[in-house]
């Protein structure tokens, strides 16, 4: 979730771009595997873009930082779709429940600014004064584990960070963070690190990108809806129904220091508190 030119999902800035968990950076490209035509199909069908769809060990990476799972795919949605505007704060279908609630997050076998990163995601979640607070833990077990994967630029990307939806009334379990040099670097700023971390927390959550409607917003290029199906797009009343240049959730950032703005906070209280 940067521009480093950087993008939280994909970019047509400069030569070196990134996304809520991705950076342009065509040199020693992967060469992903190939998502069979089934697979794309019921993406499809649960209404996200086919677009750059890549296979992981987890399941299936959609908008370059949201991970969808086999059994997700098999899903059916149990809430309407609701659309109003086409930029404004989304969430998906499927929220944490069972509030007020501590959610505990683990960071296993990753460095010191990926730690450090953690901790400022969380203490910006905390100030808030929501029911569903954050509490970084070293042992026992985590509701939240945020862990590291190496992956080098592929399509033109890396990808810096990744995470899914709520499943349950319970957020996503896992929040993977790239080691590879070409993500970070030899030694990582850790407000880039965490405002990352906190945008993927946000996909924990049920938020779903701010600009999921035309991700050139933030992005650049053409016009590219992220899809509204399986876990929704449900606006959330109160925040703009017009451009909203900051916010945390958008498919492509700066890649520098990014936090909550004033529609964010609107848009997580009003779930939330």
């Amino acid at each position: 979730m940067n521009k480093q030119t950087l993008s939280v999902c994909g970019c047509l800035l400069a030569a070196f771009m990134i996304t809520s968990c991705q950076k342009n950076d065509k040199q020693q490209e992967n060469k992903p595997d190939p998502v069979s035509a089934e697979v794309l199909a019921q993406i499809k069908a649960n209404g996200f873009s086919t677009d750059n769809v890549r296979k992981t060990d987890d399941g299936y990476l959609v908008e370059n930082d949201i991970l969808l799972t086999a059994a997700q795919l098999n899903e059916k949605p149990t809430s309407p779709v609701l659309r109003i505007a086409e930029v404004e704060q989304y969430r998906t279908n499927n929220l944490v429940s069972a509030l007020p609630r501590v959610i505990k997050v683990k960071v296993s076998g990753l460095g010191a600014a990926f730690v450090a990163g953690a901790d400022t995601a969380i203490a910006r979640y905390n100030r808030l004064g929501l029911r569903i607070t954050f509490s970084r833990i070293t042992s026992g077990t985590a509701n939240i584990t945020i862990q590291g994967f190496n992956e080098g630029p592929s399509g033109g990307y890396i990808t810096l960070g990744s995470a899914g939806f709520p499943s349950g009334g319970n957020p996503f379990t896992t929040i993977k963070m790239n080691t590879n040099a070409a993500a970070y670097g030899s030694n990582p700023n850790v407000l880039y690190v965490g405002s990352v971390i906190q945008h993927e927390i946000g996909h924990c959550i049920g938020m779903r990108h701010t600009d999921y409607m035309n991700r050139a917003y933030s992005c650049g290029g053409s016009a590219v809806n992220e899809g509204d199906g399986g876990v929704g797009a449900v606006p959330i009343p109160g925040t703009p129904t017009q451009a909203d240049p900051n916010s945390w959730m958008l498919a492509c950032s700066n890649g520098g220091n990014r936090t909550f703005n004033a529609n964010d906070i609107i848009a997580l209280k009003y779930l939330y508190q």
